[in-house]
């Protein structure tokens, strides 16, 4: 079976032989969701199935109210705290997330990216 559960439910023990990849989607080769292990829809008075929790919810709206939200030293703070966290994270994943900060607020994306020292994300250029 490939899945995160060796040795116990997402066993952080150094015996994983891919030590970063604890989580799915990820950029270090780790175990993917298959589509042949779903379970087929129960019968009830009709088909249930699975349940898309992400259809009509924005991710980005409510985090970007708080980032508003924010005093403006908080704001310097928050993006500090987030580049120094993120020292030494491959580049492509820094933009990744970089981007999302940026769906988040353009001013949060771009204050991370400058602190990084990374060019915005494509997306995020087309966007101001």
């Amino acid at each position: 079976m490939d899945n995160y559960n060796k040795d116990g439910a997402t066993c952080f023990l150094p015996t994983n032989p891919n030590p970063d990849a604890f989580c799915e989607p990820n950029s270090f080769g780790g175990p993917k969701e298959s589509p042949h292990d779903r379970k087929p829809p129960l019968k009830i008075p009709g088909d249930a199935d699975r349940y898309n929790h992400r259809v009509g919810n924005d991710d980005y709206k409510r985090p970007g109210d708080l980032f508003r939200l924010m005093p403006p030293d908080a704001r310097e703070r928050l993006m500090d705290n987030i580049a120094a966290a993120m020292q030494g994270v491959p580049v492509e994943i820094v933009q990744r997330q970089i981007l999302h900060f940026h769906r988040t607020d353009p001013a949060y994306g771009a204050g991370v990216a400058k602190r990084m020292d990374v060019p915005a994300p494509r997306e995020a250029k087309a966007a101001e």
